[in-house]
């Protein structure tokens, strides 16, 4: 008797994740990517001798990596390395540059004249986002629901000492335990730039401090992020996976409770026992299965993250003053907070990341240059859906950076790529152009989330940001998790 077969919608992590599990698992898998290679998101650009990372390029909870490496019996087949320092912060009007650490007395260094006592309030700040992480992690996270009763019941079992977390905002933890703006303002990044804001990110989101400053840090690849696609790719070939690329679903067939087939932009049909969809689960249902639930006009008033306005450079010379993973803010961080996800037009004074990964991977540039990737989060298409005035925004920035930095990168560009919110659209079919898909909202988590499960076909499931557990590499890969363990329960191979 032949295997089940799987198609797989989208070739992000969470689908490459899934197909490695499954097909290990002993299913027949089939992918379907509309781009001409895999990773989504996690992807590859390579222009005039320079190699950038398309969108992540770095992580935390690299342990997920080897929990999904270990599952297969398989050695991890990338090179891991972990970032110290983790990041640098240059606020606008400062003479400081802060490079942010796990090891508290170096961190406590930075903050010297600052932040009075900052160590001691830190281990205070970091012990109770630690509770939280482990009184969640396999409560909330790592577990599949098929109701909201069923996921309030598990929410009841968390201690309630962190209830009222839930009725303070990320800022107001952090106006807790700390006096300085610069701590409170580097301290809640890990909101900004995950797509969100700290004054609207509940406070149970202070973990992410706890998962950067002292459980696991932050982690890159050697040789640059898509290794990490170029390692299970491999892997997938040695099981026998299928991958379809430069192809697009664009329509579903269904009968009854059963989702019969998939057709493509060239009208060939893909039959299926089973499909997963690594397409952003929310849009998907929508646009392909017309339920009411996911309309437009109702997927307008979710909360989605900030839009990615991305910009790639290849500059000749080196760069000093610069490192591996950077920030650079202005000097009005709660007013820019307050007006970036409704703001209409191009925000004025930018903050935005930098990576520079020929600081750490010599071969990610010629020979006496570096490359820059820059990530400016800005809001969505449903606020902002003309960018005509890209240039205008990336030209803003690169003069920023130069004169923050004492280089003149305008003068010294080789190479340049700029990606607005319509681009990543196109490239990869994210909502509106929100970069991380869905928020993290108390009202968009566990089973007030898009299921991983679809609500009416018994053969269709979802992996990726949209759904749960939520966004981020290490977030998928247990995502990945979560679908097998409801196929193997509900479909296992006889």
């Amino acid at each position: 008797m032949p295997n089940k077969t799987v198609t797989i919608v989208g070739a992000g992590l969470g689908s490459l994740a899934t197909a490695l599990r499954l097909s290990y698992k002993g299913y027949d898998v089939h992918i379907i990517e509309k781009q001409s290679n895999a990773g989504g998101r996690l992807n590859i650009l390579k222009q005039d001798g320079f190699t950038f990372d398309v969108g992540p390029s770095f992580f935390s909870m690299s342990y997920e990596f080897h929990e999904l490496f270990n599952s297969i019996g398989e050695p991890i087949p990338f090179e891991l390395n972990e970032l110290n320092p983790l990041y640098t912060v240059n606020i606008a009007g400062s003479d400081r540059v802060f490079q942010i650490y796990k090891d508290l007395d170096k961190l406590a260094e930075e903050f010297k004249g600052i932040e009075d006592d900052f160590e001691a309030k830190a281990r205070k700040y970091l012990k109770g986002a630690k509770e939280i992480f482990h009184d969640t992690e396999y409560k909330v996270v790592k577990k599949n629901f098929d109701s909201i009763l069923q996921f309030l019941l598990s929410m009841a079992t968390v201690p309630l000492k962190h209830l009222p977390k839930l009725f303070r905002t990320f800022w107001e933890e952090l106006e807790r335990h700390f006096d300085s703006e610069e701590v409170k303002i580097i301290f809640s990044l890990v909101a900004f730039f995950l797509g969100a804001t700290p004054f609207n990110t509940p406070s149970v989101y202070n973990l992410l401090n706890y998962t950067e400053l002292e459980h696991d840090g932050y982690w890159n690849v050697k040789g640059g992020m898509y290794k990490i696609v170029e390692g299970i790719l491999p892997l997938l070939e040695k099981k026998g996976v299928k991958i379809t690329y430069n192809t697009e679903i664009v329509s579903a067939q269904y009968n009854n409770d059963t989702l019969t087939s998939l057709t493509d932009n060239n009208g060939k049909v893909y039959a299926s026992d089973l499909f997963v969809v690594n397409a952003d689960a929310a849009w998907f249902r929508g646009k392909f299965l017309n339920r009411p639930k996911f309309t437009e006009e109702k997927l307008d008033k979710l909360e989605w993250t900030l839009a990615p306005f991305t910009i790639y450079i290849g500059v000749k010379g080196k760069i000093d003053g610069i490192h591996h993973h950077n920030y650079f803010l202005g000097d009005n961080f709660r007013d820019y907070a307050d007006t970036i996800f409704r703001s209409t037009v191009t925000p004025k004074k930018p903050y935005y990341y930098v990576n520079v990964a020929s600081k750490s991977n010599a071969n990610c540039a010629p020979e006496g240059c570096e490359n820059l990737f820059i990530l400016c989060p800005v809001p969505d298409r449903r606020v902002k859906p003309d960018w005509s005035d890209a240039e205008t925004l990336a030209n803003e920035i690169i003069e920023d950076l130069g004169e923050r930095v004492g280089f003149d990168i305008k003068n010294n560009i080789l190479t340049k790529v700029v990606y607005t919110p319509e681009d990543w659209q196109k490239m990869f079919n994210l909502y509106k152009g929100s970069g991380l898909g869905l928020a993290h909202g108390l009202n968009q988590i566990g089973a007030f989330r898009p299921s991983n499960k679809d609500e009416k076909l018994k053969n269709l499931y979802y992996v990726g940001a949209s759904t749960v557990p939520g966004t981020g590499l290490p977030i998928v890969v247990i995502g990945s998790k979560l679908v097998l363990e409801r196929i193997e329960d509900e479909h296992p191979l006889v």
